[in-house]
């Protein structure tokens, strides 16, 4: 039997920082659970699946006493921004509505969206649902991964591929990919094409290398949990 795991999930809190950073009494815990999902349900409808289509990879949540802090990952932070700010802060006003809480948003440049996983599962998606060939799409994919500077990737594709009667799966690995090593920067990524014959499901894994110790990402912040750190030899 395979013993896969996934590969966020498996580094949470050793290497890599966790999404959701807050503390809550037993009593709220729930609730605040159900309100992060919305939030980014709500963010990633608004902005990945209908215009202005801000290539939004992650979000992650901060909550304090007096505020909860979003912070957009996107590769186009000019349309999440808007005009003047005016798209944010519609997004700000709308959130403020939906949690009763008072918001911020910070946004974070994606300074190279090829490297993402889950941007490139979504470019993948975007590919099948315009009618490129399959095989065509994943390769021509792993290989902008490779040279954008990753030093390994896999694309794998599940579902009815090119309209098949039965579904089935397709992948393709380029370069070395860890995914037992903790110490190994592996991005992992899913995304979904909804087709006239079935869903077809796109998965992701980018390996951009090593963590280094001391090595400090834009998204890092005080808030516990909220660092990456890479684990120290011993």
């Amino acid at each position: 039997m395979g013993q896969k795991t996934q590969p966020f999930g498996f580094r949470v809190g050793i290497t890599e920082a966790h999404r959701s950073r807050w503390y809550a009494p037993k009593a709220v815990y729930g609730e605040l659970l159900i309100e992060d999902e919305k939030i980014r349900r709500f963010l990633d409808k608004r902005l990945n699946r209908q215009p202005p289509h801000a290539a939004v990879s992650d979000i992650h949540i901060e909550r304090t006493r007096e505020e909860l802090k979003v912070i957009v990952k996107t590769a186009r932070p000019g349309l999440v921004i808007g005009p003047k700010g005016a798209e944010v802060d519609r997004l700000t006003e709308e959130l403020v509505l939906m949690t009763g809480r008072k918001v911020s948003i910070s946004i974070i440049e994606i300074k190279n969206p090829d490297l993402d996983a889950k941007l490139v599962a979504e470019s993948v998606c975007e590919q099948l649902r315009k009618r490129v060939a399959f095989r065509r799409a994943i390769k021509m994919k792993a290989d902008a991964v490779m040279t954008a500077g990753a030093l390994g990737v896999k694309i794998q594709l599940a579902g009815r591929l090119g309209g098949a009667e039965m579904s089935r799966t397709l992948d393709v690995r380029l370069g070395s990919l860890p995914l037992s090593t903790l110490q190994a920067h592996i991005d992992y990524g899913v995304a979904e094409a909804v087709m006239s014959y079935g869903v077809i499901g796109c998965q992701v894994w980018v390996y951009r290398g090593m963590y280094k110790q001391g090595e400090t990402d834009e998204s890092e912040s005080k808030a516990a949990g909220g660092r990456a750190r890479a684990r120290g030899r011993r």
